[in-house]
This record gives C-alpha cells, sequence and structure tokens, in this order.
C-alpha cells in the first residue's frame, strides 16, 4: 500500500507536467488558427477595397485643390492685367463708383431737350435711379430703374434700354443678389446684340464677372474677365 501511493505521488506531478506541456503546445496553434480566421474575415478582406477607396479620395481632393489654385493664380494675372488697362484709360464712369466694373457713361444734360413726355419721364427716372443708386438708396434705385427699363422699352429706345439695365445690375449686386444681377447685366449684352451696336458691353463683361468672382464660380468669372479685358485693349 505505501508503494502504491509513492507510485501515485510520483506520477501525478509527472501527469501534470505532461498536461502543461501539451497545453502550451496547443495553444499556440489555436491562436495561429484563429489569427488566420479573422485574417479572412469580411472586414479583412474589404480592408484592399477599403484602402483604393481611400487613395482615389485623397488623389481627387488633391486635384481639386490645384485646379482651385490655378484657378486663382489665372485670376490674379487678370485682374493685373485689368488694372493696367484702367490705368491707360482711366475714362471709366460709373453709376455706383464702389463697385469694380459698374455701368459707364450716358451723362444726361441738363438742358437736354425731350418733346415727348414719355422720354421725358424715361430720362427723369434714370437720373433719379442714379442718385439713389449713389446715395446707397438701393431699393429706390432699383424701382426707378425698373419703370425706365419698362419706358426705354415701350419707347423701343435700345440706349436708354441699355442704361436701365446696367442700373437694375447695378443695384443688384450692390445688394449681393448675384445672380438676379447677371441677369440684367447680361440684357445689356442681349440688347447690343439684338442691335448690332456693342456700346456698354465691356462694363456688361466686367460686372458679369465681378459677379461669378462673388458666386465662388471662378471658371465663369474668368471667362468674363477675359471678355473684358480683351474690350478694355481695344476700346
Amino acid at each position: 500500500m505505501p508503494g502504491m501511493m509513492g507510485n501515485m505521488q510520483l506520477r501525478t506531478p509527472t501527469m501534470a507536467f505532461l498536461v502543461g506541456n501539451a497545453l502550451m503546445l496547443t495553444t499556440p496553434l489555436k491562436a495561429l488558427a484563429e489569427t488566420c480566421e479573422a485574417d479572412n474575415s469580411v472586414f479583412n478582406m474589404n480592408m484592399p477595397l477599403l484602402l483604393f477607396v481611400a487613395l482615389i479620395g485623397a488623389t481627387v481632393g488633391g486635384w481639386v485643390a490645384r485646379q482651385r489654385r490655378g484657378e486663382l493664380k489665372r485670376l490674379n494675372e487678370q485682374l493685373r492685367q485689368i488694372n493696367a488697362a484702367l490705368r491707360r484709360q482711366a475714362k471709366i464712369e460709373s453709376y455706383a463708383p464702389s463697385l469694380s466694373y459698374a455701368p459707364v457713361g450716358g451723362r444726361i444734360s441738363e438742358n437736354e431737350v425731350t418733346v415727348d413726355p414719355k422720354k421725358h419721364e424715361l430720362i427723369s427716372k434714370l437720373k433719379t435711379g442714379k442718385n439713389f443708386l449713389r446715395n446707397q438708396e438701393l431699393e429706390k434705385a432699383l424701382m426707378e430703374f425698373k419703370t425706365a427699363l419698362e419706358l426705354a422699352h415701350n419707347l423701343n429706345d435700345p440706349t436708354e434700354e441699355k442704361k436701365a439695365a446696367r442700373g437694375l445690375g447695378a443695384s443688384l449686386q450692390r445688394q449681393g443678389k448675384y445672380e438676379e444681377a447677371i441677369k440684367y447685366h447680361s440684357t445689356v449684352l442681349a440688347i447690343s446684340e439684338r442691335e448690332g451696336e456693342d456700346s456698354g458691353n465691356t462694363e456688361a463683361y466686367g460686372a458679369i464677372a465681378d459677379c461669378y468672382t462673388e458666386l465662388g464660380d471662378l471658371e465663369r468669372a474668368a471667362k468674363f474677365y477675359d471678355k473684358y479685358i480683351a474690350r478694355l485693349e481695344t476700346d
């Protein structure tokens, strides 16, 4: 009996040692198996695709930023050319002095004689609108120019029609209503095309370019600045 008990006590540590070693050997294998299984999971299978999408996003973002910088550089160069041309010209009169490219000319003589009462009213509306605009009374200016535009259209007077449209465009532009302003500045160009004469087009191109710049559409702004510069160099 004592001998058997001794043998059992001897075997117990030995068995514990063997079992412990077996566990140590099998555990890394299981962990490796679990690691392999994790590598084959749906998430890890999608990792290359996610990385590819991220790389595309970064590439596109960089391209857009470079394009934006290019557009701004081009606009700066255009503005430099415009300033040089304006210094050479030094002849642009504005309905709205603080606008970079405001309507030109059309001074109305105080002694101008008009036979038609409607024509007289038209001239009066243009003068009043111009004064309101200079005094920053933009809503009043807008109403005067709207009436003037309608009168000029009814009288079939394209010259005064352009002046009224320019006044409306300048009034709206000063209020930050750039899309509406573009509409009226473009009306000047449309009248020129219709009548076959281009007075006022230079200022219309500049005003439209300014509006697109304010709207953040630098590509369109650049196109109209190009037209404005070309006109300045030939006027």
